[in-house]
This record gives structure tokens, sequence and C-alpha cells, in this order.
């Protein structure tokens, strides 16, 4: 069976690479297509161009960018409203362009609490993206924005609560994160043998190394460290087509194989109540 192709939605440069660079070198290397749209700054910007160097390093083609500009860093897009700002529908139909082109099996994005740091710009995409996975297949809807063409799962990255003390102790204690219990993820997926492009991409995104951002913490950390803390992704899976389950993914593993030892359940390949 063909690799699904791949569509990953995420809110600014180098999110794509830490939440599912794993996933997306994986897939590009199976022969899929993968591509990324990434919801904020403008193209001609630093991180606009670190994006598409980390992208070339994934197999996921080029940038395809929103061009809005982040909550917190107004010259991310000069000129550009905020994407919070943005009307919502407005983005949707953007968003519902890239995956009439793509046609991917699977969509990849933030999960509802904006994933780790919990982001507006994190939550803002995960709403509008999964809005736009369930319009992309209505021809009636957005019909100037392609031919329907409805995905077969919608994947959301996110980290269970399991994963926290150990990012934490990495990331530092004092930092907020988001999770959620064990039991709502759906595919612990085991990215090792993609790690060292994972990482590759996510360094790629220099310019958050030097200001030390996590890319920045993670250029630290040892390569025992880095397998441990991001050898593998978490997603919860949503089924969108009536009848056919979510993608299988091989490789997927029990989450109390992740690295850590600790575990509060376990689910494979779940799909769950859309958010």
């Amino acid at each position: 069976m063909p690799a699904p192709n791949v569509l990953a939605v995420f809110a600014h440069p180098d999110d794509e690479s830490l939440s599912a660079g794993g996933l997306l070198a994986r897939h590009a290397a199976a022969g899929a297509r993968t591509a990324v749209v990434t919801a904020t700054w403008a193209a001609g910007t630093v991180r606009a161009g670190e994006l598409a160097d980390a992208l070339r390093v994934l197999g996921a083609g080029a940038p395809r960018l929103l061009g809005y500009a982040d909550e917190r860093v107004p010259h991310s897009a000069p000129g550009r409203p905020r994407l919070c700002d943005t009307p919502p529908e407005q983005v949707v139909a953007r968003v519902v362009a890239h995956i009439r082109d793509v046609r991917p099996d699977v969509v990849v994005t933030h999960d509802a609490h904006g994933g780790l740091p919990g982001h507006p710009d994190h939550v803002r995409t995960h709403e509008v993206t999964a809005r736009a996975v369930r319009v992309a297949g209505l021809g009636h809807l957005h019909p100037d924005t392609g031919a329907p063409w409805q995905p077969r799962e919608l994947r959301l990255a996110t980290h269970p609560q399991s994963a926290v003390p150990a990012l934490q102790e990495a990331i530092g204690a004092h930092k907020a994160v988001h999770s959620v219990p064990d039991d709502q993820v759906g595919t612990a997926l085991d990215v090792g043998p993609w790690l060292e492009r994972k990482i590759a991409a996510i360094l790629a995104h220099r310019s958050e190394v030097e200001r030390g951002a996590l890319p920045g913490v993670i250029a630290g950390l040892s390569p025992e460290a880095r397998r441990r803390l991001f050898g593998t992704e978490w997603y919860i899976c949503h089924a969108l087509t009536a009848g056919h389950p979510a993608v299988p993914e091989t490789g997927s593993l029990p989450l109390s194989d992740r690295g850590s030892g600790e575990t509060a359940g376990h689910r494979t390949d779940r799909p769950g109540r859309p958010d």
C-alpha cells in the first residue's frame, strides 16, 4: 500500500519540524507527497528562508506561507494583519485551497491546546484547520479554491501527560506546558530512524537557535537526550470519512516504550471525536 500523502498546517516556522518533523521525513522517504502550510511570517523574512531550508531537509517541498503576522512579532509580516485578528473563515478558505491542491490523505496540525506552549497562533491554526478538513470535500463551499477533496484523517500533534516531566527537565520547569491525558493519544510514533533528519530541520531554524528558543535548547542536548525526548511523536487521530478507520501508521509504539518508562495508557491509531 502506498504511503499516505501528508499536509501539515502549523502556525510558525519551526513548528513543523518540532511537532511533526519525524512524520514528514518518514512519509517523504516512503515516496509520499508531503507539504507544509505555515500561517505566519511573510516571504522574504529571515524565518521564511530558514523554513525553506528545513523543508528541504524533510523532503516537504517549498514553503506555503499564508503570510499573517505572528501574534507577538509584528515585523514577521509587515503591513499584514495578525493571524488572530483575521476573520477565521478567510483563513479557512486559504487552508482549503492548499488541501485541494495537495490532496492529502492525512492533515496534521496543532492540538486544541496549541501544543506545549499554548500559543494563541497555535490555537487559531488548530481551529481553522479543523474546519478546513471538513469543508474541503464540499464543492458548494469555497468553490473558487479548487476541486473538492476530502482527507481521510486529521492528526493533532500533542504530548501525553506522562512525557511532560522529562521535557520540563530539559526546557525548564518554570515554563508552562500543555498536554493531554495519555489515553487521548491515538498514535505514539517511533521516528528514531528519521531523528537525525528531524533534528537537522529543527536546527535549520538558526535565528531560533541563536535566541535560545526551543531549537536552541535542542542544539545543546546530547544525542542520547535528543533521542529520548524527540524520538517519539504523539498524535490524536480523527477519522474524517464515514466507514473508514484512521490511516494506519506502522511503527506506532505503546506509550510505555516511548523512552521514559512511564505510561498511563495506550491507544494505537484510535479515531476519536473531532475537536
